[in-house]
């Protein structure tokens, strides 16, 4: 069924990427000059030398050999949570893709434990990735959140999510600098460590070389309701706190 779904949605990806569903208007009145939209980010993901033991900690060899950690920022005010910062790197070998998340976070919260649930509610990491760049209508969607609970999906056209897709072979761990739902004391943070083997992404790309480019957004949810925070690796120029915007994705780039 996975394979069944990926398939279609690709094979319907591909032409509505090179064609346009804008019908043609009459000339419009001259807008107001619009704002140079940032620049991608780019990360070059090093190939790692010795093994990589996914228990949360990131105190392998391995990650001290990655490239300096890609940082998140805050794109929306309206939101009222404290701004925490977050780190993510990443490493790959010939097995898999591994995603190093280490978040600065004073209260730690997260009650989900099911597979697909809503992480998002929680303290969660998101990774939304495009192994095939040349098309920008569908993507993988990991969401993890601090208990290691994962909803993952494929995204077709930013608004639909197909959670049939299930992953597999993954390994998710996170390690908690504090006491986890306690919200009288002060916590320092959390770190979550995932590997996601090359065959979950084998509908879009088979597995990368170096020099390979795919493009991703890496995203946090943070604290409670009303006071919500998200912050985002490559900022998706939304109004609002909306992360799916794959044209806006950051470049990621395989290296040894």
């Amino acid at each position: 069924m996975r394979n069944m779904i990926a398939i279609a949605l690709v094979a319907a990806a591909l032409p509505l990427a090179a064609q346009s569903s804008t019908p043609a208007q009459a000339p419009a009145a001259p807008a107001a000059p619009a704002q140079p939209a940032p620049p991608i980010p780019r990360y070059e993901i090093k190939r790692a030398t010795t093994p990589i033991n996914v228990d949360g900690k990131l105190d392998d060899a391995a990650w001290a050999a990655a490239s300096a950690p890609a940082t998140l920022s805050f794109f929306w005010e309206s939101q009222t949570g404290a701004k925490q910062n977050t780190r993510a790197k990443m490493l790959w070998d010939d097995q898999a893709l591994y995603l190093g998340f280490d978040a600065d976070d004073a209260d730690i919260t997260g009650v989900l434990t099911e597979r697909d649930s809503p992480v998002y509610n929680d303290d969660a990491m998101e990774l939304f990735i495009n192994p095939n760049p040349r098309q920008e209508v569908v993507y993988y969607g990991f969401e993890m959140n601090v208990r290691g609970a994962l909803y993952d999906y494929l995204n077709y056209n930013e608004r639909t999510f197909f959670k049939r897709y299930d992953a597999t072979n993954m390994k998710i761990a996170t390690s908690v600098r504090g006491t986890l739902n306690v919200r009288t004391d002060t916590d320092e943070g959390w770190s979550l460590e995932v590997s996601i083997p090359w065959a979950n992404f084998e509908e879009l790309s088979r597995r990368p070389a170096v020099g390979a480019v795919w493009k991703a957004n890496i995203n946090r949810w943070d604290g409670v309701q009303p006071a919500r925070r998200m912050s985002e690796w490559s900022d998706p120029m939304q109004r609002t706190a909306w992360p799916h915007g794959a044209a806006r994705f950051g470049e990621l780039v395989f290296v040894n």
